[in-house]
């Protein structure tokens, strides 16, 4: 749908405000992992038996590195429950500052702006043309 210029600012105003608002955020995924420990006569090494867990883990990523948190109080998932929604907030809200200001870029009528020094002083190409010898 389309917008009138004003009504786009307007919007990218509300999206500026509501990214300001935001609480604490991180990125990652918050995923359980289940599994048989090391001590042959645990419980979880009987027959029929389940394994550990599950455990809550928060895994990301850095430098294209997987990282992953031990989440070990139900508190401690909460808070990181709270900051991973908050995250996909920004996400979204991060997705429709970008489209909002590309549809105020085409909306907003060109005008003929100052040259700057730096533009004053390029050399026109030269049409001089080349002497045949």
């Amino acid at each position: 749908m389309s917008h009138s210029l004003a009504e786009s600012e307007r919007r990218r105003e509300a999206i500026t405000q509501q990214i300001a608002q935001l609480g604490d955020l991180r990125p990652g995924s918050i995923t359980g992992t289940s599994g048989r420990c090391g001590k042959p006569h645990c419980r979880c090494h009987q027959p029929g038996q389940p394994g550990h867990g599950p455990n809550l883990r928060l895994t990301y990523k850095v430098d294209g590195k997987t990282i992953s948190e031990s989440l070990p109080t139900p508190a401690a998932i909460h808070k990181t429950e709270r900051e991973v929604a908050e995250f996909r907030k920004f996400q979204q809200l991060s997705h429709e500052f970008v489209e909002v200001n590309a549809e105020i870029c085409s909306l907003r009528p060109a005008e003929d702006e100052p040259q700057t020094a730096q533009e004053k002083k390029r050399r026109k190409r030269s049409v001089r043309k080349s002497r045949a010898k």
